[in-house]
């Protein structure tokens, strides 16, 4: 099984994937933020400014190809359950990691968390995050995406417990 929890910077998906690591037999956590960050430091200034002028490594068709490719190679040489934290909200990029999820696992689960804009300030605030950031930077991007495309199953995490959230997952993937 693979289960993706993406959300804007802020909302919980950190959080509720190391909760779900304690309910999802044999599971690890696969965040594909580490391939990004080796790709920052192992790519070119020129390769990155020429795919991703943005700065975001998400834009490297590279990102995509191995968070999908190391995903695979990890479900098949270990046989476990991934869950995968991200923030993703462009949906060419969710649609292409998606599908290639699940031509590795026909079992793979998408969950969208949820928040108004001022709760995750808040709640970056709370972490640490410094005000004006790339997290706050990304927050109205996110909160755009996430109403005017389909990224599948919603869960609201607005004035409700991590556990609440986590149970309500759990029913989802039918979780003993």
């Amino acid at each position: 099984m693979i289960v993706m929890i993406n959300c804007a910077f802020g909302v919980g998906k950190t959080t509720i994937s190391n909760e779900l690591l304690k309910v999802i037999e044999n599971s690890i956590l696969y965040d594909p933020e580490e391939v990004g960050y080796l790709l920052r430091n192992v790519l070119t200034e020129d390769i990155k400014r020429l795919e991703a002028e943005t700065g975001d490594f998400q834009d490297l068709q590279l990102w995509r190809e191995l968070t999908v490719k190391v995903a695979s190679l990890i479900v098949s040489k270990y046989n476990v359950n991934l869950i995968v934290p991200m923030t993703i909200r462009k949906p060419e990029y969710f649609n292409y990691i998606f599908n290639g999820f699940n031509s590795t696992d026909e079992h793979t689960y998408h969950f969208c968390l949820a928040a108004s804009k001022d709760t995750i300030y808040e709640r970056l605030r709370e972490r640490g995050e410094e005000e004006g950031n790339w997290c706050f930077q990304q927050t109205d991007k996110c909160l755009k995406a996430y109403n005017e495309y389909n990224f599948g199953e919603y869960i609201d995490t607005e004035n409700v417990s991590i556990n609440t959230v986590v149970d309500n997952i759990g029913e989802k993937l039918n979780l003993p």
